[in-house]
């Protein structure tokens, strides 16, 4: 996965984050959408600048891990991991459904 090292760049996946992140709240017809949206920058300097990790090896011993613990914000962790490329993007459409991964 190619490193976005420009402020633009990063910007650029923090509002597709956000795209994604509204997307799929709208489709699930539920769920919070302030805090998810106000961490997108974050996730996006996270995902795309500065974790170690690589998703064709979710397993290696050398990642980084992220640990979440406000429940609320779930959104944007699913939307940045799967711009990043762990899951197909169509996937988020399942958000707050049984069918979910």
């Amino acid at each position: 996965m190619k490193k976005l090292t420009t402020v633009k760049d990063l910007r650029l996946m923090a509002n597709t984050i956000r795209q994604d992140i509204i997307t799929s709240l709208a489709e699930a017809k539920s769920g919070h959408s302030a805090g998810p949206l106000g961490m997108a920058d974050i996730f996006a300097a996270l995902f795309f600048n500065v974790l170690k990790h690589d998703p064709k090896k979710v397993n290696w011993d050398k990642r980084d891990r992220v640990i979440l613990s406000n429940g609320h914000i779930c959104p944007v962790l699913y939307a940045a991991m799967a711009n990043a490329g762990y899951f197909p993007k169509k996937e988020l459409m399942t958000l707050r459904k049984l069918v979910s991964i």
